[in-house]
């Protein structure tokens, strides 16, 4: 497989400039959640959850993507008022004591007008902002930055026969629209950010596929994200569970730097951001960035 020169862009949410493409970005997952399918349950007390947060940016993370809402497969829907108890404060502590950008992962306009209040600059929503116009407007009245996701169905329903004609053209056309809507709301391609949701609504074969084909994505003009951390596809692949996936997880991320991945969302930050940067060195070291 060879490697291929990855796109440049500039990243710009809120009050924050990266320069993506010479450098592979890394951001940590924090999630205040009972039941997330990896670290749910651990981080509920916000004096935790700050800790983690930290221990992360020393780590070397870029982003820090906190979520108060689990999206494993099967999971049910969380009040907005809930969602607003687990996250908010964690991002009140943060806002002035880290000097990376938080990012919120949720798909509730309520959610994320309060934490973009509280000093939040991203917002994760792993439904694209599909039929949330309001959401969307909220994104662009705030200069925020969004992160527009692939899913098929909800969590409830995404892992029941997922089919595609073709997983790839398929994920592909949905983000191409995806960011021409959020264009259309006045959110720039400078503030956003493309996943093609590895594991919502994929088989194992399908996500595989979609790994081995992520420079297509290089197409839309966006920088791409990619959520491999611990994925099920990835306990599949080398017969390991949740907690036991690291070095699978690093497996996936190389072939994802080396296909033009930006951006990294992961569980291990210093694993990750080593092996991106050994990565990026030797990447550049061949001439191809």
């Amino acid at each position: 497989m060879s490697a291929l020169k990855r796109r440049l862009f500039d990243f710009c949410p809120g009050e924050f400039t990266f320069r993506l493409g010479t450098e592979t970005k890394i951001m940590g997952v924090l999630n205040v959640t009972p039941d997330s399918f990896s670290d749910g349950g651990l981080f509920l007390d916000a004096g935790l959850a700050e800790a983690r947060a930290l221990q992360m940016e020393r780590e070397g993370a870029h982003f820090l993507d906190i979520g108060g809402e689990s999206s494993r497969p099967g999971a049910r829907p969380v009040p907005e008022k809930e969602e607003i108890r687990r996250v908010v404060p964690v991002v009140k502590r943060l806002a002035g004591k880290i000097k990376i950008p938080i990012s919120v992962d949720t798909t509730k306009y309520g959610v994320a007008r309060a934490a973009l209040d509280e000093g939040a600059a991203v917002i994760n929503d792993i439904t694209a902002l599909k039929n949330n116009k309001r959401l969307a407007k909220l994104i662009a009245r705030a200069k925020a930055g969004v992160v527009l996701m692939h899913m098929r169905g909800t969590p409830r329903t995404m892992q029941k026969n997922p089919a595609y004609r073709d997983v790839t053209k398929d994920v592909l056309c949905f983000l191409k629209r995806a960011v021409s809507e959020a264009l259309e709301t006045g959110i720039p391609k400078s503030r956003i950010l493309i996943d093609p949701g590895f594991g919502f609504g994929k088989t194992v074969d399908q996500n595989l596929r979609l790994l081995s084909h992520l420079d297509d994505f290089a197409g839309l003009g966006c920088p791409l994200l990619v959520g491999l951390s611990r994925k099920s596809f990835v306990g599949h692949a080398i017969a390991a569970a949740v907690n036991d996936r690291l070095y699978g997880s690093l497996g996936a991320a190389a072939v994802a730097v080396q296909r033009g991945a930006h951006v990294l969302r992961v569980h291990e930050v210093l694993p990750h951001r080593q092996l991106a940067a050994l990565m990026d060195r030797t990447l550049a070291t061949e001439g191809v960035r």
